[in-house]
């Protein structure tokens, strides 16, 4: 059975299911496939999607590691034989230092929070290159990149981590071609552009590690290229990895350093997206007189941004964007203080909701349910639950391992109101949908 979890040979995991008596029934209600799915693949057919390989490790209590899918708890103590939580949570911090150097050695030049240390830093593939490279080598990068960008926008991470990755396999083997200076250049942003997405899409189905790796070569190719707006961004995505993980400090140290970097572009959008994460994190440091001096710079400086100068990464910041994070940062701001902050992040975020669409469900989810909490935080309990719903609904299209996290808040607030029924009823339902 190891072997063939290792070989993620599904075929044969079933197989052996079967011959210890697992009707395909029982496996089908424990992987939540459907039983000719089932029947499919103990004939043979390969299952080659992480969210499904994930969905059966988890169904039937196998540790990810197993499956070399992930290295999360329960392998820790199983595969590895791993101390104390208290020791993974060292480990953690350790590796947020870490990482919080690297960027600053990259970006600044030195590394002046202390000595660099990349153990994180994944090994550049050893596979053969091509003698010769041009700029149409470069441009199928950067449209492979733009292609599972828009699939990551609409359905997820889940839905394209694997083909990144692949991608990106292909992509480093071009470091070794020869190619002028200007198409080495142009390589060294696609492969900084392609590891941050890997890095972002890892994050978005819950690798952790996988994705500060990915991040950490991004912003080493952005540096030389020396391409400052790219720095910034690919600090703004590590820092917000953070900020989902309840650690706005180390989150603000990122965002302050992307800040130099986005100066140093002379692109005010990209000044406006670090300022708007910068009151993100002082509103979750319960700090609201930086929230209102960051949300004004953001205003400002979005104010004077020219999005047709602006690069291609930072252009997804609209106005829409804009009332998204203020309503984000007032968000944080009522954890502390309800009465004040809820009302304002509601008005925040009904803004942004409304123009949201298909193509981007996974932000969607995040505004709705954003709204939805506020709205129970301010009162108004049957516009929350109502809203909660269709964040649900949507939520369950996507395929994000940070829907289920984000939607956490909701079914909190809505758990203290169990005399309510419609409130418990969705509680209940968003406990379900985030254990599955």
């Amino acid at each position: 059975m190891r072997d063939a979890l290792a070989n993620r040979n599904i075929s044969e995991v079933y197989k052996q299911l079967r011959r210890h008596g697992v009707s395909q029934r029982q496996i089908a209600a424990s992987t939540g496939q459907s039983q000719s799915e089932v029947s499919e693949i103990l004939k043979g057919r390969q299952v080659m999607a992480y969210d499904v390989l994930a969905r059966i490790a988890d169904g039937l209590g196998i540790p990810r590691g197993y499956m070399g899918l992930a290295y999360d708890g329960a392998t820790a103590v199983r595969v590895a034989n791993s101390t104390s939580d208290s020791q993974a949570e060292e480990d953690e911090s350790v590796k947020r230092r870490k990482f919080l150097s690297h960027a600053a050695a990259v970006t600044m030049g030195a590394a002046v929070f202390g000595a660099e240390e990349s153990s994180w830093v994944p090994a550049s593939a050893q596979t053969p290159a091509p003698g010769r490279i041009g700029m149409t080598d470069v441009q199928q990068i950067q449209a492979a990149t733009k292609a599972l960008r828009d699939l990551d926008y609409r359905y997820g991470g889940g839905t394209c981590r694997d083909a990144v990755v692949a991608q990106l396999s292909w992509a480093q083997q071009l470091l070794e071609a020869t190619a002028t200076d200007q198409v080495r250049r142009k390589l060294f942003v696609s492969l900084a552009d392609m590891h941050s997405l890997a890095g972002w899409t890892s994050f978005d189905t819950g690798l952790l590690d996988p994705a500060r790796g990915h991040f950490g070569k991004a912003l080493e190719f952005a540096k030389q290229a020396e391409d400052d707006s790219l720095v910034a961004s690919v600090l703004y995505r590590m820092g917000r990895v953070y900020l989902h993980y309840q650690e706005p400090n180390e989150a603000l140290k990122l965002f302050q350093l992307g800040q130099i970097a986005a100066q140093e572009s002379g692109s005010a959008l990209t000044v406006a997206v670090l300022c708007a994460n910068e009151a993100w994190a002082y509103g979750m440091l319960n700090k609201p007189d930086q929230v209102q001096k960051m949300v004004g710079r953001t205003k400002d400086e979005f104010a004077r941004a020219d999005v047709n100068d602006a690069p291609d990464w930072v252009r997804f910041f609209t106005e829409n964007d804009l009332h998204g994070m203020i309503g984000s940062a007032n968000d944080a701001l009522a954890v502390f203080d309800p009465d004040r902050y809820a009302p304002i992040a509601v008005a925040e975020t009904i803004k942004c909701n409304e123009a949201y669409g298909t193509d981007m469900q996974r932000t969607h989810v995040f505004g709705l349910s954003l709204q939805a909490t506020n709205h129970i935080r301010a009162g108004d309990l049957q516009q929350g639950i109502k809203v909660g719903r269709t964040a649900l609904a949507i939520g369950e299209k996507v395929k994000s391992a940070r829907v289920a996290d984000r939607l956490r808040p909701l079914e909190l607030e809505a758990g203290r109101h169990r005399m309510n029924s419609d409130a418990r009823d969705l509680s209940e339902e968003i406990r379900r949908f985030r254990e599955v």
